[in-house]
């Protein structure tokens, strides 16, 4: 599914609309260049999985955990080691344990971490088509009774 954003609530809305259709031990995978939305969008899926906290990229911390109905865990992998970790490393630094807390997991840079993401995991790309629109693609969940 591709939902068009022309502005930062519109992305937020998608992530909202999101979280709506996840439960724990889902996993969401974040593409895109920077600055297109990718935390815009978490903030939503955030919102949506009932969190009231502030939600920042993790970009310095590598995850951070909020509370909601759902936990979420929040990763950020754009400065995990200059680039692209093998799954080993991801998996002694105890990545995988999230997928295991019964939460939300949430990757932005999702591709530097490919080969240790779940095969079920829910692909989101985010792509600037102009200075102020954005096509977000969803892939691997349906969003088709979700008033989209």
């Amino acid at each position: 599914m591709v939902i068009n954003s022309r502005t930062e609530a519109d992305t937020e809305r998608a992530g909202f609309i999101l979280a709506q259709k996840l439960t724990g031990g889902d996993v969401v995978a974040l593409r895109g260049g920077l600055g297109v939305g990718k935390t815009v969008f978490t903030r939503g899926l955030a919102r949506g999985l009932g969190v009231n906290a502030r939600v920042v990229s993790p970009t310095y911390n590598i995850v951070n955990e909020y509370e909601g109905r759902l936990p979420l865990f929040h990763f950020d992998m754009y400065r995990m080691g200059g680039g692209v970790r093998t799954e080993q490393e991801l998996f002694d630094i105890g990545f995988d344990e999230y997928f295991e807390r019964g939460g939300v997991v949430c990757i932005e840079w999702s591709e530097l971490a490919e080969d240790a993401l779940p095969s079920g995991a829910v692909r989101d790309s985010i792509e600037a088509t102009s200075d102020d629109t954005r096509a977000i693609t969803i892939e691997g969940i349906s969003l088709d009774d979700a008033g989209v």
